[in-house]
C-alpha cells in the first residue's frame, strides 16, 4: 500500500497548499468565517463548537497558502453500521478551487487510517456534478445510499429553497480501487472504467453541465431537473441497483 500521507503531500503540493491539523482558537474562528462565507452567516457551527470537535480528537483539517486559510474540512468519528469518521462539512474559497479539496479528502484519510479507522462516509448533493467527479472518480467513492431531502430546506446561500437531496457515499480507505483511484488522479489520469466494472449497460441520468449556476439563475428549471432525478433515482435504489459515475453522468445497474 501506498503511503497515505505522501499522496495527501503530492496532492497538496500539486494545489500549492499546505495542510495541517487546526489547533489554536484563531483556526477555530478562521474556520467559522470560511463557512459562513460559504454558506451565508450563521449557517455554520461557531468557532466553540469546532474547538469542542477538534479538542475530542476528531479531524478538524486546514488548508493555507502564503500564510492564509483556502479550506477546510471538518469530520466526526461515528459508529452506525460499523466504526466510521462522519465527514460533515468542507469548503474552498472559490479563487482557490483546483486541487485543495482533493489534498484535504487525502488527508483527511491519511488521519483516519493513523487512527485505525478504515472508512470515511459523507453526503453530497448528486447533482453537483463537480463533487460527483470529485468524489466518484478521483477519490473511489461508493453510492451506499440516496437520501430525499436529507436537511429539510436549508435556505442558505448556495442552496436556496432547493430540496436537499443527498448521495451517501463510503470511502474505503485501504481499498486497492480507492488507492488507485487516487494515483491516477494524482497522475491526471483518466479513470479506466471498464477495469473497475462499469456497467455496459443500464439507467443513465446526464447531469447538467452547472447545476448550481442553474438554480441561482433558473430555480424553477432547477426544480423541474431535481423533480427528474428523483424519478429515477428513487426507484434505482428501491430496486437496490449500483451506480457509477461516468463521463458526467450516473449510470445504474
Amino acid at each position: 500500500m501506498i503511503d497515505a500521507w505522501s499522496q495527501a503531500k503530492r496532492a497538496a503540493d500539486a494545489a500549492s497548499a499546505t495542510i495541517r491539523s487546526a489547533s489554536v482558537l484563531e483556526d477555530y474562528a478562521a474556520i467559522a468565517r470560511l463557512l459562513d462565507e460559504t454558506w451565508g452567516r450563521g449557517s455554520g457551527p461557531d468557532p466553540s463548537f469546532i474547538q469542542a470537535v477538534a479538542h475530542a480528537g476528531n479531524t478538524v483539517l486546514i488548508s493555507e497558502r502564503n500564510g492564509e486559510m483556502i479550506g477546510t474540512v471538518v469530520g466526526v468519528l461515528g459508529w452506525d453500521e460499523g466504526l466510521h469518521v462522519h465527514s460533515h462539512v468542507a469548503a474552498v474559497r472559490p479563487s482557490a478551487r483546483g486541487g485543495v479539496g482533493f489534498a484535504l479528502k487525502l488527508a483527511q484519510r491519511a488521519t483516519a487510517l493513523d487512527h485505525g479507522v478504515s472508512e470515511v462516509r459523507w453526503t453530497y448533493d448528486p447533482l453537483i456534478r463537480r463533487n460527483a467527479h470529485l468524489n466518484l472518480e478521483k477519490l473511489g467513492a461508493t453510492v451506499r445510499a440516496y437520501l430525499p431531502d436529507f436537511y429539510g430546506v436549508l435556505d442558505d446561500a448556495i442552496s436556496g429553497s432547493d430540496s436537499s437531496d443527498r448521495f451517501e457515499v463510503s470511502w474505503q480507505l485501504d481499498a486497492p480501487s480507492v488507492e488507485d483511484a487516487i494515483e491516477r488522479a494524482i497522475a491526471h489520469a483518466e479513470p479506466t472504467h471498464a477495469a473497475s466494472g462499469m456497467p455496459a449497460h443500464g439507467i443513465r441520468f446526464d447531469l447538467h453541465e452547472n447545476y448550481e449556476a442553474l438554480r441561482q439563475t433558473d430555480p424553477d428549471a432547477a426544480a423541474e431537473f431535481r423533480a427528474a432525478s428523483r424519478a429515477v433515482f428513487e426507484p434505482a435504489f428501491s430496486e437496490g441497483l449500483p451506480v457509477t459515475f461516468v463521463h458526467g453522468g450516473y449510470v445504474f445497474g
